[in-house]
């Protein structure tokens, strides 16, 4: 079949297996051109197969020689429909991987599940014996709870306060205003118990129990802070108070591992170009202004610069991971530094339709976006016949 991209508003419902496989190649490739880490050895990312999860575990495997397991949950192909990108970046991942001589598993299913966690204990018994790294990248909407059965989803809203800023339609170029009426309380309760980190305190707590954690083992799990213009719907919102609970969670989590040698972190990465950035209000727009900036400085990073320079500067420098006065990793110190912030605001102030591509990187946010599912990229046939079937070669 010949596969095109196919949007519904921020979501893009179709994928490209060449082009998903042409850009985990790119992220290989980054990777072994830098030094080598002395890092981990046996790796365990939850949130695996696409933006920080995925880069995460491509540091890990070939720039550490780590082994790795990821869990996601992502649909194969099926009929006329293709399969997700996560699908065709795992693949391709661990293909890459087998021709390095590098052990590489996935397991497709809920994260959130008891089941998934007592099958990756499983695997890790019998093909790793223990971890000692756990990258905890989940990204979704929903979640069912283990114990109660009660099903949560999340929102994103703010609080206290109606919202109004600007915003786009990146397909468009439209700069509209977005105005978000205010989250209940227990629109508040179901976003902290989907994006919070009680799921991330249980599959430490399950790999734990089982023996299956290595003494000293290291965990971290992903955030984000942002400027001021995106405080009221990201970090003042009902994001940010399931942010604040997956940071309380790194504290007990730190104290708890430290007990046997082993860490927690939360690392604040810098705004990206992700499906689920895409989905929030004024972001895309922030993005856009916020590329151009740093673009243009020589400071811009991918995921994958991002979580390399994170492995080899902070967790695995060698000595003490650095840490802000909360206790977490600031891989946004070049996004937020002061000068930076300064041009994106003032950018910001004269954003409209009509000079939206000329004052920010919106053309470069669009082509960024149908990459994450393997389109518009550099090398790629899109008139070929394309067969979207494609077998991930250690799935469980």
């Amino acid at each position: 079949m010949m596969i095109k991209p196919k949007t519904r508003g921020f979501i893009c419902t179709t994928a490209h297996p060449q082009g998903c496989a042409s850009q985990v190649q790119r992220q290989i490739d980054y990777v072994k051109g830098q030094p080598s880490i002395s890092g981990p050895r046996n790796v365990l990312v939850v949130g695996a197969s696409t933006g920080y999860g995925l880069a995460s575990r491509i540091v890990s495997a070939f720039s550490a020689g780590a082994n790795t397991i990821g869990v996601y949950f992502d649909k194969e192909a099926e009929g006329s429909r293709t399969a997700t990108a996560g699908w065709y970046n795992s693949a391709a991942f661990e293909s890459a991987a087998a021709e390095a001589g590098l052990k590489s598993y996935s397991i497709v299913g809920d994260a959130f599940s008891d089941d998934v966690k007592a099958k990756t204990i499983e695997l890790i018994r019998e093909e790793l014996g223990k971890v000692d790294l756990i990258v905890y990248s989940v990204a979704s909407p929903r979640r069912t709870h283990p114990k109660t059965g009660e099903i949560f989803s999340s929102v994103i809203k703010p609080l206290g306060d109606v919202y109004t800023n600007k915003t786009v339609n990146f397909h468009t170029g439209d700069v509209t205003e977005a105005t978000i009426e205010p989250a209940t309380e227990d629109e508040l309760r179901q976003t902290i118990a989907v994006m919070g980190g009680e799921d991330w305190q249980m599959w430490i707590d399950a790999l734990q129990a089982a023996d299956v954690l290595a003494e000293d083992a290291t965990t971290v799990a992903y955030s984000y802070i942002g400027p001021s213009i995106t405080h009221a719907v990201y970090r003042d919102g009902t994001i940010g108070a399931a942010k604040n609970d997956l940071e309380a969670t790194a504290h007990r989590l730190h104290e708890q591992l430290g007990a046997t040698g082993g860490r927690a972190y939360v690392s604040v990465n810098k705004a990206l170009v992700t499906q689920s950035s895409s989905a929030i209000p004024v972001v895309p727009l922030y993005i856009s202004a916020l590329y151009k900036v740093m673009k243009e400085r020589g400071l811009h990073e991918g995921c994958i610069e991002q979580m390399y320079r994170m492995f080899s500067d902070r967790l695995y420098n060698g000595g003490i991971t650095p840490v802000d006065e909360r206790g977490l990793i600031r891989l946004d110190d070049w996004e937020m530094k002061p000068d930076i912030q300064e041009e994106v605001a003032k950018l910001w102030a004269e954003l409209t339709t009509e000079n939206v591509y000329e004052l920010s990187d919106l053309e470069g946010y669009r082509k960024e976006f149908f990459g994450l599912f393997g389109f518009e990229l550099d090398g790629i046939d899109y008139e070929a016949e394309t067969d979207p079937d494609v077998a991930i070669p250690h799935l469980r």
